[in-house]
């Protein structure tokens, strides 16, 4: 649980009371209430959901408000644009990336031992109504905690721009501006996570430590990339545990192979997709050409709904972000 101070202040700092009171959810906002209340795609109607109890502080703190506010706010026609796909090129198998990037991985450098401080790139959505117009508006964000749950969470807002314009700028779509939205200060016991220790390197480890974030015993490969994205969001770690990631991945089964791109940060990757078990979302999972780390997530919506035309892509967030990039 969450401090309601720490809560209070969070949402505060993250947004002032601008966002009108009959504005349509946000698609950081619709994807966040989904991760939390694991429906694996955008919203339906009267769904049924359930919490998990491995919601994260940070997730807590960052998405209380907008959370809250996608669960209650009428559902409205589709409005314009979503950032373009990825372009993919060549063929491969999962077991060819997956072969590929422990090459990758038993050859580049990476932290020791995994950090409790991860440097995320994400995005939301600024949403004229009206005009049914919308702009893309990264988000360049810094955790650090310790075990004890204190820590601090910096968030810096990109440069927005028009999802039309994402196909002639692929290759830069996240810039900071050096903006500072949020600076919150967690004192002990404000930061909750399912696993505080240090993870070893072995499988074992990995194993449990995903089981903790909500992995079945049986996970198909959407369970396992849904558990370390969560895992993701909180520690950065080594080079080691990315493969045992990526093993993991594989022995699933269900994954699908698309070939190499370049990401929204101008990285080389190689992509991996998996599907939701209902059909309604898959997920492309981002790993580096250069390192082989797992460097992003993004979400696909597979069946339209009332805000989202089949074949929106709802959300990104990618990892490995370089401190100069935030700045």
């Amino acid at each position: 649980m969450i401090d309601d101070t720490v809560l209070d202040r969070a949402l505060s700092d993250a947004d002032p009371g601008r966002t009108p009171r009959d504005a349509v959810p946000d698609a950081n906002a619709i994807a966040t209430r989904d991760r939390i209340l694991r429906s694996t795609a955008a919203p339906k109607k009267r769904r049924r959901v359930r919490v998990l109890g491995w919601a994260t502080g940070l997730v807590a703190v960052a998405t209380a408000a907008v959370v809250a506010f996608a669960l209650v706010t009428p559902q409205v026609a589709a409005v314009a644009g979503t950032p373009a796909p990825l372009d993919f090129e060549g063929e491969a198998t999962v077991a060819d990336v997956v072969e590929q990037a422990h090459t990758a991985l038993a050859a580049s450098a990476g932290p020791s031992a995994a950090e409790r401080t991860v440097r995320t790139a994400s995005w939301g959505f600024a949403v004229d109504v009206g005009k049914k117009e919308s702009k893309v508006v990264p988000k360049l964000s810094t955790l650090t905690w310790e075990p004890d749950g204190s820590g601090r969470m910096t968030i810096i807002a990109g440069v927005p721009y028009d999802p039309a314009d994402a196909v002639a700028n692929s290759a830069a779509e996240v810039t900071s501006s050096g903006e500072v939205i949020t600076d919150l200060i967690m004192e002990p016991g404000d930061f909750t996570t399912p696993w505080t220790t240090v993870p070893a390197d072995d499988g074992e480890d990995m194993v449990a430590m995903l089981r903790a974030f909500g992995m079945p015993d049986d996970p198909t490969a959407f369970d396992v990339e849904s558990a370390f994205t969560s895992v993701l969001q909180q520690w950065t770690l080594t080079n080691a545990q990315h493969a045992e990631l990526l093993s993991l991945l594989e022995e699933a089964g269900d994954g699908v192979a698309l070939g190499t791109s370049t990401d929204r940060l101008g990285r080389p990757v190689a992509g991996i997709r998996v599907q939701s078990p209902d059909g309604a979302a898959s997920d492309l999972i981002l790993i580096s050409r250069e390192t082989g780390r797992i460097v992003g997530v993004e979400r696909t919506v597979l069946i339209a709904d009332e805000i989202f035309d089949a074949g929106a892509i709802i959300s990104y967030e990618m990892w490995d972000v370089t401190e100069g990039t935030i700045e």
